[in-house]
C-alpha cells in the first residue's frame, strides 16, 4: 500500500475522480487499505432509474465494481493498477432512488490475480454491525 498511489491521490482529493465515478456519485466513507476493506456510498439520480422507478441495474453493477475495485485499489502500491477482469452480479432486491452505500473487501490477491467481493448495506444497518461484518471477514480462510 503506497499513499501516493492513484487510489490514495484521489481518496484524499489531491486530484480528482474519474468521470464516471463522479456520475455515480462515488464518496468514500471509511477505508482499511491494511485489511482491504472499503464501505462507499453513491447517489442514485433520476437518471439511473429504469420504467419501473428502481435504480438499473447496470448502474448497481458498476457501484458495486467501484465499491470492489477501490477496495483493491487501496491496497496498491504505486504504479500497480487492477482492472476488473471478471464481474457476476446477483439482484436480490430493487435499489431506489438517493442514497445507497457498499461493502467492499479484498477476499485473497495474488501476485497477477485477486479476488474481491462488495455488496450494498442496508439503510437500517449501524455501525456497530458494519465494524462487525468487516472484522468478521477478515477471519475467513485463517
Amino acid at each position: 500500500m503506497d499513499k501516493n498511489s492513484f487510489f490514495w491521490k484521489m481518496a484524499d482529493g489531491r486530484i480528482p475522480p474519474p468521470a464516471c465515478a463522479k456520475t455515480l456519485g462515488l464518496d468514500f466513507v471509511e477505508i482499511d487499505g491494511e485489511r482491504g476493506t472499503i464501505e462507499t456510498r453513491f447517489e442514485a439520480r433520476p437518471e439511473f432509474l429504469n420504467p419501473a422507478g428502481n435504480v438499473q441495474g447496470g448502474f448497481l453493477a458498476a457501484m458495486l465494481d467501484d465499491t470492489m475495485g477501490t477496495a483493491l485499489s487501496a491496497t496498491l502500491d504505486l504504479e500497480q493498477f487492477a482492472p476488473t477482469v471478471n464481474l457476476n452480479v446477483q439482484f436480490h432486491r430493487p435499489a431506489r432512488l438517493g442514497r445507497l452505500k457498499g461493502l467492499g473487501r479484498v477476499l485473497m490477491r495474488g501476485r497477477e490475480t485477486c479476488h474481491g467481493s462488495a455488496e450494498p448495506l442496508a439503510k437500517r444497518q449501524d455501525r456497530r454491525d458494519r465494524h462487525r461484518h468487516l472484522r468478521d471477514s477478515q477471519n475467513v480462510g485463517e
